[in-house]
């Protein structure tokens, strides 16, 4: 059994967010789903994304670090597009880390945005689609390419198709196809490590 820290993405804590949450804890593993958004969800990216910004967003990714604080150091840390974030800078910074899985987004291990290189043993799984504009034409995939060319453990999935939130069952961008297989994998992930 895994113990999982999921971050939510621009959108907020939406049906969908928990309803993967709950496939997850349907599998055996305890899942934590805690809201930085004190209840507020958003129609749109932009919306969440206009939100984080009246916040700050190193203001609001600090907030999903300081949850942490509050929950055993061997986490599998996971997030949504926004909430790759909290999530990437705890596995790569809290000791303890199993693992992390990085859902839509991914930032670099080197250079300017890196939180410092990947730490050692801690396992990865990163998805994407293979024509979202966003995790491709804002260039997460070459940072998820990094990550996969670096280090031991670690895996880039790419679905077809153009959707950002795609495993969301509670937004139009859903595709169940790509959203099961990710599931799966996930949950192979969350057995093994």
């Amino acid at each position: 059994m895994a113990e999982v820290l999921l971050f939510h993405h621009a959108q907020g804590l939406t049906p969908g967010v928990r309803a993967f949450a709950d496939d997850i804890r349907a599998a055996g593993h305890i899942v934590h789903t805690p809201d930085l958004f004190d209840g507020r969800t958003f129609p749109s990216i932009e919306a969440g994304i206009a939100y984080i910004g009246e916040i700050g967003f190193d203001a609001m990714r600090e907030r999903g670090v300081r949850v942490a604080d509050q929950l055993p150091a061997e986490l599998i840390y996971a997030g949504f597009s926004f909430g790759v974030l909290p999530a990437q800078k705890l596995a790569q910074t809290r000791p303890g880390a199993r693992g992390a899985l990085l859902f839509y987004s991914c930032l670099p291990i080197s250079g300017e945005w890196a939180f410092g290189p990947w730490p050692d043993g801690v396992a990865v799984q990163i998805h994407g689609m293979d024509n979202d504009p966003i995790f491709v034409g804002e260039g997460d995939i070459d940072a998820a390419r990094e990550i996969v060319a670096k280090v031991e453990d670690a895996e880039l999935f790419l679905y077809p198709g153009d959707q950002h939130y795609f495993a969301d069952s509670s937004l139009p961008s859903y595709d169940a196809d790509a959203a099961a297989v990710l599931t799966l994998r996930v949950i192979d992930f969350l057995n093994r490590v």
